[in-house]
C-alpha cells in the first residue's frame, strides 16, 4: 500500500499532530490536524532538544533490504522537523550497528527509541545488554545509563504506545476503502503478530490492542494470532465467525514476515506472492477468497506516518521521567 510523502495528505506538519476522526461506522475515514501539538505545549521544544541526539533502533536483517526502510523513513521525517541536534538510524542485526552508532555520537544526551512492537525478549533483554546496561540496572528496570559526560536514555518501544490503536483503525479504513466494504458489524478484525515463547511479555501488546479495539465495538470481533505462538496465523479462519476478515500485521516493517510469511499462511500460493512482489505489487490482493471467507490484508502499522509522532511522545515521556 502506498505511503504518502512529506507535504502530502497523511503527514502531520512540524507544528501539528495528525489525528483521525471516526465516522459513524467506526472507521477513521478522514484525517484532521490539531493546530497545537501536545509536544509543544508539554515541553518538547526545539531549544530543549537541540543538544540531544535521537537514535531509532530497529531489529534489522540481512535477508530483506525492505526491513530497514521504515527506520530510514521515520528518521528522515524527524530530521526534517529539526527538533534534535542529530537523528541517526541503528540496528541490532545489520549495519550501522547500534554499538557503532553510539560510539560515534558526541551529544550530551542520546535518546534511543526501540522500533519494536512489544516489551519483549529483544527490546527488554537482548538490546539493553547490548547497549551496556548492567544486570542490576536491568533488574531494577532502569532505562538510563551514563558514559563519561554522556547520558543515554532508552525509551519504551513504539508498539506499546496508546496511540497505536488509532494507527490500527487507520489501516483498517485504508484497506477497506480499496473496494466495496461490508458493514463493520460483518467484519472480524485479525491482529497478526510475531510472538515468541522466550518472553511472555511479547504477546501482551497485541492482547492489549484486542481489548482496546473490542471496547470500541466497531466490528463483530477482534482476535490476535501469531507467527510463533498459539493461536497461529492460519487459525484466523476458525476464529472468525463472520465471512469477512481484515488482517492487520502489527509489525514495524514491510519485511519477510509481512510480505511473504503471513500471505502464505493466509493461503496464498508462494509462486503468486513472489510474482507480485517482483512486479512491485502488493503480496495480497484485496479481497481474496480463502476457506469460504473474504480476506482484506493491510500494510504494517510501523510504516504509518503517524509513528513519527509516537516516537516524539516516547522521547517526551523519557525526558520527563
Amino acid at each position: 500500500m502506498r505511503e504518502f510523502g512529506p507535504g502530502q495528505r497523511g503527514i502531520a506538519p512540524p507544528g501539528g499532530m495528525l489525528v483521525n476522526k471516526l465516522a459513524p461506522s467506526g472507521f477513521p475515514l478522514q484525517n484532521h490536524f490539531l493546530p497545537a501539538a501536545p509536544y509543544l505545549t508539554m515541553g518538547l521544544v526545539r531549544q530543549e532538544l537541540a543538544d540531544a541526539a535521537l537514535v531509532l533502533l530497529g531489529h534489522g536483517t540481512t535477508l530483506n533490504e525492505n526491513s530497514a526502510a521504515v527506520i530510514y523513513q521515520h528518521a528522515a521525517a524527524l530530521r526534517d522537523r529539526e527538533i534534535f541536534g542529530e537523528v541517526r538510524e541503528a540496528f541490532w542485526k545489520q549495519r550501522p550497528h547500534i554499538k557503532e552508532v553510539m560510539s560515534s555520537l558526541v551529544a550530551r544526551r542520546v535518546f534511543i527509541v526501540p522500533m519494536f512492537i512489544s516489551e519483549g525478549y529483544f527490546s527488554e533483554e537482548v538490546i539493553p545488554r547490548d547497549l551496556g546496561f548492567a544486570e542490576a540496572e536491568l533488574r531494577d528496570g532502569s532505562r538510563v545509563f551514563h558514559r563519561g559526560a554522556q547520558t543515554f536514555l532508552y525509551c519504551k518501544p513504539v508498539g506499546t504506545h496508546g496511540r497505536i490503536t488509532t494507527v490500527v483503525l487507520k489501516r483498517i479504513s485504508e484497506v477497506m476503502a480499496e473496494s466495496s466494504a461490508p458493514p463493520p458489524a460483518e467484519i472480524t478484525l485479525i491482529l497478526a503478530g510475531h510472538g515468541t515463547e522466550r518472553n511472555t511479555n511479547s504477546r501482551k501488546s497485541l492482547e492489549r490492542q484486542v481489548e482496546l479495539l473490542r471496547a470500541k465495538n466497531f466490528c463483530h470481533d477482534v482476535h490476535a494470532v501469531f507467527l510463533e505462538e498459539e493461536p497461529r496465523i492460519a487459525t484466523c479462519y476458525d476464529l472468525a465467525q463472520t465471512k469477512n476478515l481484515v488482517v492487520v500485521p502489527l509489525f514495524m516493517s514491510e519485511g519477510l514476515h509481512t510480505q511473504e510469511d503471513i500471505p502464505l499462511l493466509l493461503g496464498e500460493r508462494e509462486e503468486v506472492v513472489k510474482q507480485r512482489l517482483e512486479r512491485g505489487d502488493a503480496a495480497w490482493k484485496n479481497p481474496t477468497s480463502r476457506h469460504g471467507k473474504l480476506v482484506w490484508y493491510s500494510a504494517s502499522i510501523g510504516t504509518a506516518p503517524e509513528i513519527a509522532d509516537v516516537i516524539l511522545d516516547r522521547v517526551r515521556e523519557t525526558a520527563q521521567d
